[in-house]
């Protein structure tokens, strides 16, 4: 026991949960949690240093995915943003239409918001996707009516990491008169992101999945975009979203943003190289898995698998006992005994969908850190395998 004590080591392998704040980020939101922080809405110098903070990360977000300034407005974080973009639509355009087209692979702050809009007389239509997870756009064509006001789709899978042709669907969108909204959580700091390129009409980002802090966010929205204010009260956020702004959090965002569009193309490709060296030991040194989600078009830090025979959960116990913290696509874990709808979505049947791992990589993954889960899963897998009654 002393031994494997020894040998145990903390990996942290679920980045797309949610990531530590960078020590440059948390340095430049110190000073407005003590000295600087006044109301960004107070005329008096403590108010106007403030507000010019909040000026300045707008700035450079805005800047990082070629978007005027007066088009991000900060929430409190991505499922926030998704409401607001998705009610906020449809409340402001139903005299045109009660329509929204969405995939059966949203995050739920999607899904759930189409559930609730349901329940006020619109009709949503959930697209299929295929064994990748891909959204097919000749499905999303026939689904287009002529009452149809939005269309959502996610721009990276958060479980199993599969890219959707966001540029192809925002040309669809964009000839058919409808609104675009993706939520690009997962893909902000990670790939390139153009607005005008990608047609989009409003786009979801979140700080904590690129190294700055949690509970904070913002909606991209197109200039001349109709849509209603999601929180009513003050006059911030040009009039849009009342609250006082959590001036600290923003700054860190605007710090995480600049070092995020600063390291892009060096920070994918360490985390791809990490990424494809697990995929193909865990592929060639253990047998009954598949690699879920698309095998080239995917995030550069997912890995996510299913292990036949097993279940995720006891997966992720004997992981976390050796040190390594993972998610599952399983949602036993909070409660549920439903496997993961992402998963079902992809046409895995449930007892397969039961037995997934999600692996998501970072910026302070090492080499080494891969080479260990690698060999504790092996050993893991194999264990659960010798007394599964399915094996």
């Amino acid at each position: 026991m002393m031994g494997d004590d020894v040998l145990k080591r903390n990996v942290y392998l679920d980045y797309s949960a949610t990531t530590p704040v960078k020590k440059e980020v948390f340095e430049a939101m110190v000073p407005y949690y003590t000295e600087n922080f006044g109301n960004p809405s107070s005329i008096y110098r403590y108010g106007r240093e403030a507000k010019s903070v909040v000026d300045k990360s707008r700035e450079i977000i805005a800047g990082t995915i070629n978007a005027s300034t007066n088009e991000i407005y900060f929430c409190a974080g991505g499922s926030e943003a998704d409401n607001w973009a998705l009610k906020g639509i449809a409340e402001a355009n139903a005299n045109k239409g009660k329509h929204i087209i969405t995939s059966k692979i949203e995050h739920h702050a999607v899904l759930h918001s189409c559930e609730y809009l349901e329940t006020r007389g619109f009709e949503v239509t959930y697209l299929d996707v295929d064994e990748y997870g891909m959204v097919d756009l000749n499905d999303l064509k026939n689904a287009i009516r002529k009452d149809t006001i939005l269309i959502s789709i996610m721009y990276v899978n958060n479980e199993v990491g599969t890219v959707q042709p966001i540029a192809e669907i925002g040309k669809i969108a964009k000839e058919n008169g409808i609104y675009f909204h993706t939520d690009a959580v997962q893909s902000y700091g990670h790939i390139k992101i153009d607005v005008e390129k990608l047609g989009v009409d409003l786009m979801t980002i979140s700080s904590h999945k690129i190294y700055g802090p949690k509970g904070v966010g913002a909606l991209y929205i197109r200039k001349g975009t109709k849509i209603n204010q999601f929180i009513h009260g003050g006059a911030q956020e040009r009039s849009m979203r009342a609250g006082t702004e959590n001036l600290a959090a923003i700054a860190g965002f605007g710090k995480a943003a600049s070092i995020a569009d600063e390291t892009l193309d060096e920070h994918r490709t360490r985390l791809i190289a990490l990424r494809d060296k697990m995929i193909n030991e865990i592929s060639s040194r253990i047998g009954h898995v598949k690699l879920n989600g698309h095998p080239t078009e995917r995030h550069p830090g997912n890995v996510n698998f299913c292990f036949e025979f097993i279940e995720g959960e006891s997966l992720l116990l004997l992981l976390d006992n050796q040190g390594i913290a993972a998610s599952s696509g399983s949602a036993c874990t909070s409660g549920s005994l439903d496997p993961s709808h992402v998963l079902m979505a992809l046409g895995l049947p449930h007892e397969i969908a039961h037995g997934s791992l999600r692996l998501t990589i970072g910026d302070f993954t090492t080499e080494e850190d891969v080479d260990y889960t690698v060999e504790k899963l092996v050993g893991i897998v194999e264990k659960l395998r010798e007394i599964s009654p399915l094996h």
